[in-house]
């Protein structure tokens, strides 16, 4: 019977395998002429010519105004732009919109970088699996988009040095036909770059493989490709895109709710909206020219502010990621899993000095405290397993946090309902005047700012400043004076511990001075100053001072998820410095031991559900401990059972 039923398989394989073989070699034909192409143009250049350049425009910089001086500032006048959602896309565009001389607005219903954007998988990249489909599909579609996001890629890659660098990813090759198929496809990722592209691909054999990435399974491994993306901090980022657009006089407040959007009553035109300041628990009315709905996920919730009855537009679909030890993966290559048990893709990438693993992708009901599923973090772990040596065990109690991003899969409105999601963003205008921007991705959020604005200048007749966008030229915040070797200045400087110098500099930039200057002296020889909030992590309590003086931060989450990353690279670290950070908060913010009590619960409930917390620890037919670890203290060690938790606070 199962010499019968390989029997019947051998046509399907064999038709299998030609056609992969066909399209390799359709790759390589198609290798060969991309090459030709790029070549004889002249367009191809070395990526080191791209580090030395500098953008021929810089913002404004001066003193950020305070968030009271913003809310303030929403009320006092009529703005040609008021974008609601402050994820990158919605920071995009307001730094897009006011860098060209328009009167911009931007609210925020929890922090800038609570949803979407600072869950991602950490990557600026073009698409690997876009280019696939492309080929495999004849989708032009997928290869513009693909196309489109290269750029970009080199863009965000020159105006954020300090929060964004490039990185190898390893293609793991186990059958001899793959290896004709990744090297084809990942030359033409390389060559569809152009001048923008970064280093070029190339081909390792088994043993460089393996002491490259010494983790890798071993058996069967025929070699790996490796080619180059990049990477960033998301959150971050996306910080830093909000101060940018602040720097040139945008009016941008979180924690600010839109309660219902405004109409003219003669035209029924959406002019404006009334929203609710969160923190005062004070309404207002701001009004604009034009509403940009940029809440991603959340768009249809806005569109049925301006009209109950329009069709829904988006499909939310869940993205879990782990957060494992940084021994898991070498410190500068990450490795992609093409084709998983279930035809999605796992990136496994080294990140902030630990170990990402993501992405999963599944259909998902809309919330504002998504949770990862205990389920999606088995199948992460199981695919990582499948792709390490024995010697690696892959353990769930070496999970240290996950969370879940939603993405915001689109339908534009404007065409036909049984033509699908769309592979790229929509830009689309209301009857009712509302401008709704979604779908795309981190890497082209700037391009979608800037198909927003023009066409807000466009259906509104807006007239800015400047007519075209200038966002590939300027500079975020943190990234004009920033250089490689910052940081040594700041170890001479200020006797800080060499890696928390390197973060300081890799995460403010040039104003990692000024964080520095609010480092507290140790006490010890060395590291003379700079105490840290988790002796095992690279932040320090300065930046808990910073984030509330300088960035807006509102709430403990605020600072641990999104101005330093300690929620999202270890939960129980995050909830054991809470006390801490809800302290220095509450001098500078003059905090009742109300509001104190009140952060904490939140906070701790935000890295319970949404950071994984109580997803985390042994499961059953696993080691009940770490290693060193008494059995009677390893719950407290997940923090399931802390006696700290169990006395109710603070």
């Amino acid at each position: 019977d199962t010499n019968q039923t390989n029997t019947q398989y051998l046509p399907t394989m064999a038709s299998s395998l030609l056609r992969k073989a066909t399209v390799g070699a359709g790759l390589a034909l198609g290798t060969a002429f991309v090459y030709h192409q790029v070549r004889g143009t002249q367009e191809y250049r070395d990526r080191s010519d791209l580090t030395h350049m500098t953008p021929t425009y810089r913002p404004h910089l001066h003193n950020m105004p305070t968030r009271e001086e913003q809310i303030k500032a929403l009320q006092e006048r009529e703005y040609d732009i008021l974008v609601i959602g402050g994820g990158a896309t919605g920071c995009g565009v307001a730094l897009d919109a006011a860098s060209r001389g328009l009167r911009t607005a931007l609210v925020e219903r929890q922090d800038f970088s609570s949803g979407t954007s600072g869950k991602s998988t950490k990557l600026i990249h073009g698409g690997v699996r876009y280019l696939e489909k492309a080929f495999l599909n004849l989708d032009y579609g997928q290869f513009q988009l693909v196309k489109e996001a290269l750029s970009e890629r080199s863009n965000l890659l020159k105006i954020s040095p300090h929060l964004s660098e490039e990185l190898p990813i390893m293609l793991p090759i186990y059958k001899l036909w793959q290896l004709p198929y990744y090297w084809a496809g990942a030359k033409v990722y390389d060559y569809l770059a152009g001048r923008k592209g970064l280093e070029s691909s190339y081909f390792l054999s088994r043993g460089k493989a393996l002491e490259k990435f010494p983790m890798l399974k071993q058996d069967r491994l025929v070699g790996a490709m490796v080619y180059y993306d990049a990477q960033h901090n998301d959150a971050r980022m996306n910080v830093a895109l909000a101060l940018t657009a602040a720097s040139e006089g945008a009016a941008l407040t979180n924690y600010t709710e839109v309660l219902e959007l405004s109409k003219d009553a003669d035209t029924g035109k959406v002019n404006g909206a009334i929203v609710l300041d969160r923190i005062s628990n004070k309404k207002l009315k701001i009004r604009a020219k034009v509403v940009v709905n940029a809440t991603g996920p959340y768009a249809d919730a806005v569109r049925k502010m301006a009209n109950e009855s329009v069709e829904p537009i988006v499909s939310p679909s869940s993205g879990v990621h782990i957060v494992l030890p940084s021994y898991y993966s070498p410190r500068d290559m990450g490795l992609l899993d093409p084709a998983t048990s279930d035809g999605r893709v796992i990136f496994f990438l080294p990140w902030e000095g630990s170990t990402i693993a993501g992405t999963t992708d599944a259909p998902c009901e809309l919330s504002f405290t998504p949770k990862p599923d205990h389920n999606e973090i088995d199948f992460i772990l199981s695919e990582v397993s499948s792709y390490l040596s024995k010697d690696v065990q892959v353990r769930r109690e070496d999970v240290l946090a996950a969370w879940s991003g939603i993405r915001p899969l689109v339908r534009d409105p404007s065409k036909e309902k049984t033509e699908g999601l769309c592979r790229n963003h929509i830009v689309h205008v209301s009857d009712e005047g509302l401008l709704t921007v979604s779908g795309g991705k981190w890497t082209t959020y700037r391009q979608m700012a800037e198909d927003t604005v023009d066409m807000a200048v466009k259906s509104f007749d807006l007239k800015p400043k400047h007519k075209n966008s200038r966002t590939e030229e300027i500079f975020l915040v943190g990234a004009h004076d920033y250089y490689p070797n910052m940081y040594i200045q700041l170890i001479q400087e200020y006797g800080l511990d060499v890696g928390v110098a390197k973060h300081l500099a890799k995460t403010y930039g040039d104003r990692a001075v000024d964080v520095a200057d609010l480092t507290q002296e140790t006490g010890q020889r060395w590291p003379m100053r700079g105490i840290k909030l988790s002796q095992n992590y690279v932040y320090v309590e300065a930046e808990v001072l910073y984030a509330v003086r300088e960035e807006y931060a509102v709430t403990a989450v605020d600072v641990l998820a999104r101005r330093t990353r300690l929620a999202c690279l270890n939960a129980a670290a995050a909830r054991d410095c809470l006390p801490r950070v809800i302290e220095l908060m509450a001098k500078e913010l003059n905090w009742s031991k109300a509001r104190r009590q009140t952060e904490f619960t939140q906070a701790e409930a935000f890295i319970t559900g949404e950071m994984g917390l109580s997803q985390l620890g042994p499961k059953r037919g696993q080691p009940s401990r770490p290693i060193g670890k008494k059995k009677e203290t390893a719950t407290s060690y997940y923090g399931l059972r802390s006696t700290r938790r169990s006395g109710g606070g603070l």
